[in-house]
């Protein structure tokens, strides 16, 4: 399902690097910096998903690669999901995934991670430049803008872009346990946002669930087909045909 798991007191977590850094929620170092720019990120020029945000897809160009690329994706009928848990997945937010995951063993967990990639005016922990304890996140899914801090943990959570319960259904069940800890830590996969508004998706497909933010609709279209290539995961077709209208010239 989307990830449901909000981002509070847990997130002082052990692991991660820590050194001489400013008094707790200080901005710090070059991740603070580099959030406060507030840049977003087209996904077709970001398909390892190491660059903040989900920016509009609007071109006649890009509209058109989006397109393709969608095309590429493989359908099948949904499975069951009997045997899902998320223990199939690894422990949430493990900075351990084995394979081709970026931002994997920085000493840094998963979470926390994605909230330096896309959150602005990031402060940290005192002693911690990991764990975040506040930020601006202008989230995707709504298009309004979130001052989070711990205090308000719900208001932000880390939705996983092809639910990992879809995950199992297409495929994933049949995976070694390191394949499915590295669609579960990929931040292609991965994006803080709105928490009801992710409460509310689920485990749903794009068929049965799209950001209200309608500007990034073919955006997020576009991710959901770069995770699916990526592990070669298939959608089913009725998933497929609502990711190819987003992206209708």
């Amino acid at each position: 399902m989307a990830s449901a798991v909000v981002l509070g007191t847990g997130m002082i977590l052990t692991g991660c690097k820590s050194g001489a850094l400013p008094a707790d929620d200080a901005p710090s170092g070059s991740a603070a910096a580099t959030a406060g720019q507030g840049r977003v990120a087209n996904p077709l020029d970001n398909p390892d998903g190491t660059r903040p945000g989900l920016a509009a897809i609007t071109s006649a160009a890009d509209l058109a690669e989006a397109r393709t690329l969608i095309g590429r994706v493989p359908t099948k009928g949904r499975g069951p999901k009997t045997g899902y848990a998320r223990d199939e997945f690894g422990y949430a937010w493990m900075d351990s995934a084995p394979g081709d995951v970026p931002f994997a063993h920085n000493g840094c967990d998963s979470r926390n991670d994605l909230l330096k990639r896309d959150g602005e005016q990031v402060r940290f922990r005192a002693g911690s430049n990991c764990v975040v304890t506040s930020m601006t996140l202008r989230d995707p899914y709504t298009g309004k803008t979130i001052e989070w801090t711990k205090s308000r943990a719900t208001t932000v959570q880390i939705d996983h872009v092809m639910p990992l319960s879809y995950d199992w259904q297409m495929g994933a069940s049949r995976w070694t346990k390191g394949k499915r800890e590295d669609i579960a830590n990929d931040p292609l996969n991965l994006i803080p946002v709105d928490g009801p508004t992710n409460g509310s998706k689920s485990d749903s497909g794009p068929a049965t669930w799209l950001p209200p933010n309608r500007s990034i609709r073919c955006s997020y279209s576009v991710r959901w087909a770069q995770v699916s290539l990526k592990y070669e995961l298939p959608v089913t077709a009725a998933d497929k045909q609502t990711m190819l209208k987003q992206c209708a010239a």
